[in-house]
């Protein structure tokens, strides 16, 4: 059964479609008062580090660039718990990914509801970043010497 996960910007009306009404903005958004948006929970810890969402800075040339940090940001503690929590809600209800942004399709949410609905998993083998350094393989320490097919 396929995940309900929605994308919404926050400062459209709510629908009783919703379900759980969750932002994912590190940021509040401006103009908004809390009471305002019927928020079920703002989930600052899964959102773009302010590095990662001020170089992005919504230009969607580079949303392919972005989606692959964020992906790397979101293996790290606090941003794995708050995915694994979002998880947990999409078990049992509609989810509605809430963002400030006005492009919704190029913003973290979409990246955030493609891993929800279980099209990607921030556990999968982490994209190539530029300047970052690859994780090495373990090797079995124990194990028979490699050998070279063209050695032999």
């Amino acid at each position: 059964m396929e995940r309900q996960v929605r994308l919404r910007r926050i400062y459209h009306d709510p629908s009783p479609d919703d379900g759980a009404r969750v932002l994912v903005d590190r940021v509040w958004p401006r103009g908004l008062t809390k009471a305002a948006v019927h928020l079920d929970e703002w989930v600052k810890d899964i959102a773009p580090s302010t590095p990662l969402r001020r170089w992005y800075g919504h230009r969607p040339e580079r949303f392919t660039e972005f989606r692959n940090r964020y992906l790397v940001e979101l293996r790290d503690a606090r941003p794995a718990a708050a995915l694994d929590r979002l998880r947990e809600l999409t078990r049992t209800r509609t989810v509605t990914l809430l963002t400030a942004t006005r492009d919704v399709e190029h913003s973290q949410a979409a990246v955030l509801s493609d891993l929800l609905r279980g099209a990607r998993t921030a556990r999968d083998p982490v994209p190539k970043v530029p300047g970052s350094t690859p994780r090495r393989r373990r090797v079995n320490v124990g194990g028979p010497p490699h050998t070279n097919a063209q050695e032999a």
